[in-house]
């Protein structure tokens, strides 16, 4: 297990306010830019990764380094797989403990698209650590909870933490009794080497998800669900 803890929180003001659909002349401008200013200061986004290998397989499940998760599209997308990555990416419990506004809707909004960026920056260092660590070359992921409920129930974080094992002392991340993570911008998952791409938003019906990266793929959501 190893964790990245020196990750630059890197913030393009001009791109955050564009995405906020903030005028760059607005009072509402400075506001934001404020917000980002102290972010520079207290941000410490971060990862934690180990290297696991694929064990056994099942019909519907894969053993990885002891632990065997439950998941029909896992099993199949790790189907010519050995190693892979199981992870976790933050954009640090530090944002957290910033005091902001009561009540203030607007400035939560700008301070959690800040630490969507953050998070996006871990992401991004994490990815290009282990390409070049482990000479990958075209890598996916999969993460419980993304996707159709079946596609890797979320409930499966508990034991993609347990092998990781140490995620809030390593990186102060908090798996939650219904299985969120707080900071509430992090995300957990495997990555692995892939031939092609792949995204859980392409076997997901959740037409109205912001964050969807791919539209659904009905050939793909039939071929992880072939026997």
């Amino acid at each position: 297990m190893e964790a990245l803890t020196h990750i630059a929180p890197a913030l393009d003001t001009a791109a955050l306010l564009a995405q906020v659909h903030v005028a760059p002349d607005s009072e509402d401008a400075a506001a934001v830019t404020a917000l980002i200013d102290r972010a520079r200061e207290v941000a410490r986004p971060k990862a934690l990764y180990t290297e696991a290998f694929v064990e056994g397989r099942g019909d519907d499940t894969v053993r990885i380094g002891g632990v065997t998760f439950t998941s029909r599209a896992l099993r199949r997308k790790l189907d010519s797989v050995e190693r892979v990555f199981p992870y976790v990416a933050t954009c640090g419990h530090e944002m957290d403990g910033v005091g902001l506004p009561v009540g203030d809707v607007l400035v939560q909004y700008w301070w959690d698209a800040i630490k969507a960026e953050l998070l996006a920056a871990a992401r991004t260092h994490l990815v290009a650590h282990l390409t070049e660590r482990f000479r990958l070359g075209q890598t996916t992921r999969m993460s419980p909870g993304s996707g159709d409920v079946e596609t890797w129930p979320i409930e499966q974080q508990r034991l993609l933490f347990s092998l990781l094992g140490g995620v809030t002392p390593h990186i102060g991340v908090v798996l939650t009794e219904s299985c969120l993570m707080i900071p509430n911008k992090t995300v957990s998952g495997i990555l692995f080497p892939a031939q092609e791409d792949f995204q859980t938003c392409q076997v997901c019906h959740r037409d109205n998800c912001p964050n969807r990266r791919a539209p659904f793929d009905a050939a793909v959501w039939r071929a992880l669900r072939e026997a």
